[in-house]
């Protein structure tokens, strides 16, 4: 994989529609294009990448649709990596409906064909929980799989490690097979679901939250530290062919080479961390920030172009 363009950012033929492939990815393994009865169907490209929307969510900053528009307009398909609504979340989850029915309504205004992923917060939607581009050398997936509790530095999750290995004894196969890996994050997802929920938008308010109990700040800056490595390790185990590792879920964005690898964390619309999009178009990836206004949301310039699949391997990307 060639890297063409660098910047910098610290860790913080008509086809059948998108939403057709993603539910028989349920059946059949992603790759770009997908294999259906020894037949190759194409997404439509531009191929763009969010995260971690939290629509509705009490401190999601996203508090009107119609402010995504910029961001929609110009995707053929948007993949919605995991965390779009609050599935689980009773006291958020009518409001974060409607919003996910207009952020539908929005896609179709602009021609867009929605793909929606599912992650911790939004286990409940069809299909196998990650998807692959660039015949198997991009890896879309939540992020929730790449660690044994999924989210470790929830309260519930520091008090319910017997419960999570009840779990996996109940999904043997998880430690290998990738299909139930992601059946096991989903019900521990559901395990886990939070029995509060912050209270405020401001940079305090997160921290007290981040810091009661205190292991919970420990656990959450270790997943920060480790995400790519714990990425690489997942994608060895079972997407041995994927060259770039597309997370969310940890709220921190940022870009890794490991390995041989390039990891990118799309990042979240909570605060503190910020977002970034990707696009994948004619085997080229691009990557920049989100700009954030209070009415608008739009891509900020590319500070990363990658040509996927290019010669010299990816070992020599800089």
């Amino acid at each position: 994989m060639e890297r063409l363009e660098s910047g910098n950012i610290k860790s913080e033929t008509p086809l059948p529609s998108a939403s057709i492939l993603f539910i028989c990815g349920s059946f059949f393994k992603f790759e770009g294009s997908i294999s259906i009865f020894r037949k190759r169907l194409r997404m439509k490209e531009p191929v763009r990448i969010l995260s971690d929307l939290h629509l509705g969510h009490r401190v999601s900053r996203i508090t009107s649709i119609e402010s995504l528009r910029p961001l929609i307009s110009g995707a053929a398909t948007v993949v919605f990596n995991g965390d779009t609504w609050q599935e689980l979340a009773l006291m958020f989850r009518d409001k974060s409906a409607g919003m996910l029915e207009e952020l539908k309504t929005l896609c179709r205004e602009e021609g867009t064909e929605p793909i929606f992923l599912s992650g911790n917060h939004d286990p409940g939607w069809p299909g196998a929980g990650w998807l692959e581009l660039a015949g198997g050398k991009i890896l879309i997936t939540h992020g929730d799989a790449l660690f044994f509790d999924g989210s470790p530095w929830s309260r519930e999750a520091i008090a319910g490690q017997d419960a999570i290995r009840e779990l996996w004894s109940q999904h043997h196969a998880a430690a290998d097979d990738a299909g139930e890996r992601l059946r096991l994050a989903r019900e521990i997802a559901r395990y886990l679901v939070p029995k509060t929920f912050p209270k405020g938008k401001k940079l305090w308010q997160r921290i007290l939250e981040a810091i009661c109990p205190p292991q919970r700040a420990l656990k959450m800056l270790h997943a920060w530290l480790t995400q790519a490595d714990a990425a690489v390790d997942f994608a060895d185990k079972f997407f041995p062919h994927a060259e770039v590792i597309i997370i969310g879920h940890f709220h921190r964005s940022g870009i890794w080479k490991k390995r041989g690898r390039v990891v990118i964390n799309s990042g979240a619309y909570l605060p503190p961390g910020n977002a970034l999009w990707l696009d994948y178009e004619n085997g080229y990836l691009s990557c920049g920030k989100v700009i954030e206004t209070p009415d608008r949301y739009t891509r900020g310039a590319a500070i990363g172009i990658w040509h996927i699949g290019a010669q010299p391997p990816i070992k020599n990307v800089l």
